[in-house]
């Protein structure tokens, strides 16, 4: 009997093991390792590697920087009048982190950094901010403006090799961002809570977060998580290569589906490296065509909101916050990932019911396609011999998103500045808020179906000509794109107002910015899908904008709702001949042509039910390969339970697998979380986890939660008193019912044939009486839905003052304006404020 499999390292003085049981430790069969073979002559023509001279300038760039840096602190410790022998022991040391301290090595990608300093060097020694010149007046602005020569900042400035060197001190996480050599560099700054940074500092150990500020935690945290996702998957240098291998190709097929983007509330980088990470811990000795479709496989089936996390937290005891599943439930985190280094965070915060939507689109998109090609290539005569040995089979999952013709409404943000200096810095602090504009506002308050933010700039002003822009402030612009569905049962009249939306971020959000100089704005324009600007369409599509809304058609056609709507059409319009036929048999006599052309009716009516059938059964045969993921019901058996364990672990309530996936479709749907939640949600966790240290074979059912969750499962809403007060969303709002009387009226008038008016009415569902054995509370719902609160004890609705009540407040509440009994805690809304 072979040894279990090994997954634990050890960095940082600490044991380290996996939160996750492994689900399949086996090696990947031959017919992977042939299928692999096509993966790998595809990444040597499409996934390049950088090449070796780029490499050498890379680390002959870094070793420039960390001298630099090192000279820095130590003109830092001359100017706090340190003798030579503690300058030269002052140290200073330049980490890396991310893409390149994996060693990813993607030409032309950044370098994460950040320079470790002794606590003599603060951050204004860092950025060089608040100097004035020696010989300076004090009332001189320029003097105000100017940075230290000695800083660090300017140094790497006036360097001759710098270009592109835009500073950011506001930020929560303060950053210096410039090109050298060519080379994108971003460089933070941490300073701990030590009089020296030796040679041999070691930033895996909890120690070094002692005494630290928030800005140099997070900025540590970079390479720690690095460094021990790397420990994590280390274990041989074959799974250490696959792990590479399949984090460039998930960096290269979320960029391409527009997916790779932290702050507009999708994955990064780190988010990518967690994840693959985890799948690698899930089937550590797969092969990497195997760990990629494992990899959908794994994320097409997750239980949101349950979090993805590579270890358990732990908590070193320095007094800095670790997170926990209470925190994610009343913080309302979607889709958490959490890092694994101390303290453990969650590196999904930006990410959205929303974005959380489109990512599992992708996910099963992807996993639909690499399954597919694996089912045919184990066939063997489906897939040309010449496209599975050059690797072009693998196209398809990595096809440019069809986002430019997915939606049939656009939105552009054109973001402009006076300057190229000030659009650099403005465009920043627009880019860090866009998500909260598409998920918090548009999202939320409008009859959306879907809504999507496209992640990636393009440096044009789309904007309109009507708007009154100078021409330095055209050129110095971006625009970034959001795609919308209008949700037609919500929507009110014909037009979609946003502006109020708009007017919100602008006075909410955007006005926080400093200094905000005339001249940046941001100016919003709506598209419809063929109106869209053709740089939309460049470089993404082959063909550009023609060759896009030729597949836009054939999407739209290829749309098997729409086959089905056209067939039942034709359907209909062959029925309605044929009936005419016959009445018109009936009123003369005998035709031959009457004969020949009811013939004819009838065979194209056979034909039509014929093919109708024949598409049902084609999309109930593709719905039974789907419902088998890579068609190995024990592969898929493992992975549930492997989830089944990281729920149990999460410190929630326990739920069952139907429960999980009922919970993951309400969240998907935008059902799990309403805004007209109690703010005390931590409090209802608290009492939920109490609840269930209960055993749960002892603990039944009453009736009523009995013939309760047998209306749920029938499709219908049962609303109690603490739940959220809005319902009705799908049904018809009463005056969308008042054309049907007036049509009516209007037949009446004309005098229309009753029996030719039965044809065309409705028809008309059965009504159906249900009978209870418990006694249910009857609500009543105004227009919008909402239930209509009829008062209780402790609340008399008024909609004005009618006098003072005994034991009663007039005063306006949660619940509206009216009598609230005194004494009793009473809720303001968030947006109403008292004078």
């Amino acid at each position: 009997m072979s040894n279990p499999l090994n997954l634990t390292a050890t960095i940082g003085g600490r044991l380290v093991a996996p939160a996750l049981p492994t689900v399949d430790s086996s090696p990947s069969p031959p017919s992977e390792l042939l299928f692999d073979e096509s993966l790998t002559a595809y990444i040597s023509h499409n996934v390049p590697l950088e090449s070796t001279e780029g490499i050498q300038r890379r680390e002959r760039v870094l070793m420039k920087m960390a001298s630099l840096c090192r000279e820095w602190v130590k003109s830092v410790a001359r100017k706090r009048g340190w003798g030579e022998d503690m300058v030269d022991r002052a140290g200073g040391e330049l980490f890396t982190s991310g893409s390149y301290r994996l060693g990813v090595h993607e030409p032309g990608a950044d370098i994460d950094t950040i320079v470790v300093a002794p606590n003599i060097c603060t951050r204004d020694d860092f950025f060089g901010s608040n100097y004035i010149p020696p010989n300076a007046l004090a009332s001189d602005d320029a003097a105000s403006a100017s940075r230290d020569p000695a800083s660090l900042a300017e140094r790497i400035r006036l360097h001759p090799d710098v270009t592109n060197f835009v500073p950011v001190e506001n930020a929560a996480v303060p950053i210096l961002t410039f090109d050298w050599e060519g080379i994108n560099i971003d460089l933070l700054f941490a300073r701990l809570n030590a009089s020296t940074v030796p040679p041999n500092f070691d930033i895996d150990r909890d120690s070094v977060l002692s005494g630290v500020d928030s800005a140099t935690e997070k900025s540590l945290n970079g390479p720690r998580v690095t460094n021990l996702i790397a420990a994590l998957v280390s274990g041989t240098k074959q799974r250490y290569q696959t792990f590479l291998i399949v984090v460039r190709l998930i960096r290269k097929w979320a960029k391409s589906r527009g997916l790779y983007s932290n702050k507009m509330g999708y994955w990064g980088g780190v988010n990518i490296n967690i994840a693959v990470a985890l799948t690698l811990q899930l089937y550590p000795n797969a092969c990497p065509a195997s760990l990629l479709r494992k990899f959908f496989l794994v994320f097409k089936s997750w239980r949101w909101p349950n979090p993805i996390m590579l270890t358990k937290p732990h908590d070193a005891e320095l007094g800095l916050p670790v997170w926990n599943a209470l925190q994610a439930t009343s913080m309302r985190q979607v889709a958490p990932m959490i890092t694994p280094a101390y303290p453990a965070m969650n590196s999904t915060l930006s990410v959205s019911r929303q974005t959380l939507q489109i990512l599992h689109e992708e996910f099963c998109r992807g996993h639909n396609v690499v399954d597919k090609l694996y089912k045919d290539f184990l066939k063997g005569d489906v897939l040309e011999k010449d496209d599975v040995e050059s690797g072009d089979i693998w196209k398809e999952l990595f096809q440019p998103s069809d986002f430019f013709i997915g939606y049939p409404h656009y939105l552009s943000l054109c973001i402009v500045g006076p300057s190229q200096a000030d659009a650099q810095a403005w465009a920043g602090f627009v880019e860090s808020r866009l998500r909260k504009l598409v998920s918090d506002m548009l999202g939320r308050s409008l009859p959306l179906s879907k809504i999507q933010l496209w992640p990636k700039k393009f440096d044009a002003c789309v904007a309109d000509r009507a708007a009154l822009l100078t021409h330095v402030q055209r050129a110095n612009s971006i625009t970034y794109f959001i795609g919308f569905r209008v949700d037609t049962l919500r929507m009110r009249g014909n037009q979609l107002d946003i502006e109020r939306q708009l007017s919100n971020f602008r006075n909410f959000e955007l006005s926080k910015f400093y200094p905000l100089v005339p001249g940046m704005d941001v100016l919003p324009r709506t598209f419809a899908v063929k109106e869209l600007p053709k740089i939309c369409f460049e470089g993404m599509y082959e063909g550009g904008k023609i060759a896009a809304m030729k597949r836009r058609r054939l999407l739209i056609e290829a749309d098997p709702k729409r086959q089905e709507a056209k067939a039942k059409k034709k359907l209909a319009k062959l029925k309605k001949k044929m009936e005419a036929i016959q009445q018109r048999k009936a009123q003369s006599a005998v035709k031959n042509k009457d004969e020949n052309e009811e013939a004819i009716m009838k065979e194209e009516l056979d034909e039509s039910l014929l093919e109708s059938r024949k598409r049902k059964r084609d999309v109930d045969d593709a719905e039974g390969e789907d419902a088998n993921p890579g068609g190995d019901e024990e592969e898929a058996a493992l992975l549930e339970s492997a989830l089944d364990k990281i729920q149990d672990d999460s410190g929630a309530v326990h739920k069952t697998r139907e429960e999980a996936e009922m919970d993951r479709q309400k969240l998907l749907a935008g059902l799990e979380w309403d805004d007209d939640e109690d703010e005390d949600a931590g409090v209802k966790a608290d009492e939920e986890t109490e609840d269930a240290k209960m055993n749960q074979s002892e603990r039944k059912s009453t009736l009523q939660e009995r013939e309760a969750e047998i209306l749920r499962r029938s499709g219908l809403v049962i609303v109690s008193d603490d739940e959220a007060t809005l319902v009705g969303g799908n049904r018809i709002l009463p005056w969308r019912q008042g054309y049907r009387s007036s049509v009516n009226a209007v037949k009446r008038e004309q005098g229309g044939n009753d029996a030719t008016d039965k044809e065309h009415q409705p028809e008309m569902k059965p009504r159906v009486a249900i009978k209870f054995k418990t006694q249910f509370d009857i609500v009543e719902l105004d227009a919008n839905g909402r239930v209509i609160d009829k008062g209780d004890d402790d609340y008399m609705p008024s909609a004005k003052w009618i006098g003072r009540k005994g034991g009663f407040e007039y005063k306006l509440g949660e619940r509206g304006l009216g009598y609230y009994r005194t004494g009793k805690k009473v809720v303001v809304p968030s947006n109403i404020s008292y004078a």
